[in-house]
């Protein structure tokens, strides 16, 4: 399945914030936004910046929110248009999708420090979905759904770092974590209030109403 496979700190500069991409390395001088604040391609501030359209506002929250949960043009439109299908406000539904991906589930439980590497440790295998290995990272959770790691994943190195560091993680309120067993379950389905997202969503609505 295709994918982007750049840098992703070039995302973060693309759109001029933070988008926590990379995990803990955004937190650190590192971070790619705070040592170059330029656009990629914008070599020093003598360079004329252009006024930024209604359209072209609204195609950077669009692109945040891509580049945000890691789905190409193609993917976003199909959660959009099943969105569009959906009773309620179509924003609040498009991030409510996003956010039942089993790749973001894995990483707001705190099993992985970005949505990349959840999506990597999910096709790799490693998770549980209700006990049955799953390695589609696309794949919608519903409530009552229970995510575990694979029996023979709890030997990896990367387990044993979760254990360790998963008490300093906070888990939103849709999900609900056994720090014993480091199993979730799906509370509830996620509402705009438990995404914590700077991303303007009705910004998103008029980009696709055109």
């Amino acid at each position: 399945m295709a994918r982007y496979i750049g840098p992703e700190c070039r995302l973060c500069r693309r759109v001029g914030e933070k988008l926590m991409l990379k995990g803990e390395r955004c937190f650190t001088p590192k971070c790619a936004v705070e040592r170059r604040g330029t656009l990629p391609g914008d070599h020093g501030p003598s360079r004329r910046r252009r006024r930024v359209s209604d359209r072209g506002l609204q195609l950077k929250e669009k692109q945040k929110a891509r580049f945000t949960y890691g789905v190409l043009e193609r993917q976003f439109r199909k959660y959009f248009a099943e969105a569009l299908r959906k009773p309620g406000v179509t924003g609040e539904m498009v991030f409510q999708l996003l956010e039942r991906r089993l790749d973001n589930v894995v990483y707001r439980l705190g099993f992985a420090d970005s949505r990349s590497q959840a999506r990597q440790w999910v096709r790799h295998g490693f998770f549980t979905v209700n006990g049955h290995k799953c390695d589609i990272p696309s794949r919608l959770v519903r409530v009552g759904d229970a995510i575990g790691w694979k029996e023979g994943s709890t030997k990896l190195e990367h387990y044993k770092q979760v254990a360790r560091d998963i008490k300093n993680k906070q888990v939103p309120g849709w999900l609900s974590l056994d720090l014993q067993t480091l199993a979730g379950r799906v509370a509830k389905l996620p509402g705009r209030e438990d995404i914590a997202s700077k991303i303007n969503d009705q910004a998103i609505v008029a980009y696709y109403s055109r």
